[in-house]
Formats: structure tokens, C-alpha cells, sequence
């Protein structure tokens, strides 16, 4: 059986609204079943990545120390 590559691309955090990892759109239970899954049971989910990472609610990231210069010299809000 050829192995399916798992989607994870180590960034692993899991929004709380959807219940799905950030980085692969994986749930909690999809991750740790991956292993044991069968070829057709990870096709399966991989077929619904794309579409689940669309409906995630990601947080803003925090504004970097360069990024606040950046603004105050300009005088951005």
C-alpha cells in the first residue's frame, strides 16, 4: 500500500470555533488516528482540507516590534 505524506506543516495549534488544527485543517481526532488510518479513510480526508481551511477563524497575528517602527515613522494608525 503507498503511503499518503501527511498534510501537517508544523503549525500545529487548533482554533477553538471549528475544532480544526490551523496549519493542516486536520481535528484533533484526524491527527492522532492518522497512522492507523486505511489509504481511503486519509483520502478522504485530504479530499476536505482546502475547503475546511478556508472556514477557519485564524487570530491576528501579533504586530512584530519592526512593523510598530514602521508605523510610527509613517504615522499610520
Amino acid at each position: 500500500m503507498a503511503e499518503i505524506e501527511s498534510p501537517c506543516i508544523l503549525l500545529c495549534s487548533i482554533e477553538e470555533t471549528s475544532g480544526l488544527c490551523i496549519g493542516c485543517g486536520r481535528t484533533r481526532g484526524e491527527i492522532s488516528a492518522w497512522q492507523s488510518m486505511t489509504r481511503t479513510e486519509r483520502l478522504t480526508v485530504m479530499s476536505t482540507l482546502q475547503e475546511r481551511l478556508q472556514t477557519i477563524e485564524r487570530k491576528p497575528r501579533r504586530e512584530t516590534r519592526r512593523a510598530v517602527l514602521k508605523r510610527e515613522k509613517t504615522g499610520e494608525r
